[in-house]
């Protein structure tokens, strides 16, 4: 089984993803999580420090998609070729980072040439997928907020290039389309909304609790179509 975690910029991806994997490894279900990369990115804090003419000058939003999609790439990759444990655990999906671009282009911040550039180059690593045993996910769990709690989040974790008061209009940009993006364009597995302006996975251990409860019991439902629920 293989299981994405979606969600805006901060609303605690990782920790779900860490929570779920300890969650299956107690119940005797081998996991792995892939994390999105972040602390070895060299790109991500220009993205969020330089000047919006500095940004255009060294092109750096086209250069920070191509950087994320392909690490995610070829986490797709590594995640169909890992045979140990039965379940994987993607920190963000290939799938949202067609979203990102799409967003830096309305904000013209990508090109329309260095959009389709992209578009092209994502067509063309799908089409390898479509080579290997399977590229899609079993589930995608959606961590849905409001902007409130998506500002409230971001700051808590304190991320330096993250925190400048300037990039909430980004932040705003990216968050206002994302849940329609989601229920209506995203179409590669089947989606558990987890409603975060209720849940606080890190400081309160019965949301973590009802969220591991809440996947098992979707993946259940999606394994009762094809073979024996496992939980």
């Amino acid at each position: 089984m293989s299981i994405v975690i979606g969600g805006m910029i901060g609303l605690g991806k990782t920790s779900v993803a860490d929570i779920l994997s300890a969650h299956f490894q107690h119940k005797g279900i081998e996991s792995k999580v892939f994390y999105e990369t972040v602390d070895d990115n060299p790109i991500l804090p220009l993205y969020y420090e330089l000047t919006q003419e500095e940004l255009d000058a060294r092109r750096i939003p086209f250069l920070l998609q191509l950087f994320f999609l392909n690490k995610r790439f070829k986490t797709v990759k590594d995640c169909i070729n890992w045979r140990e444990p039965i379940y994987t655990i993607q920190d963000r999906s290939i799938y949202e980072d067609w979203y990102f671009a799409y967003v830096n282009k309305n904000l013209g911040r990508i090109s329309d040439l260095e959009f389709k550039i992209y578009e092209d180059l994502v067509d063309n690593m799908m089409e390898e997928l479509n080579e290997l045993p399977k590229k899609a996910p079993d589930l995608m769990v959606y961590l849905k907020g409001s902007f409130d709690t998506v500002i409230d989040r971001i700051m808590a974790r304190g991320r330096s290039f993250e925190i400048n008061p300037e990039l909430k209009e980004y932040y705003f940009e990216v968050w206002k389309g994302y849940d329609e993006w989601v229920m209506n364009q995203y179409a590669a597995s089947e989606v558990l909304v987890i409603d975060m302006d209720t849940t606080d996975v890190v400081k309160n251990n019965d949301d973590a609790l009802r969220v591991c409860r809440d996947v098992e019991e979707k993946l259940n439902e999606i394994l009762n179509r094809t073979q024996t629920p496992i939980f």
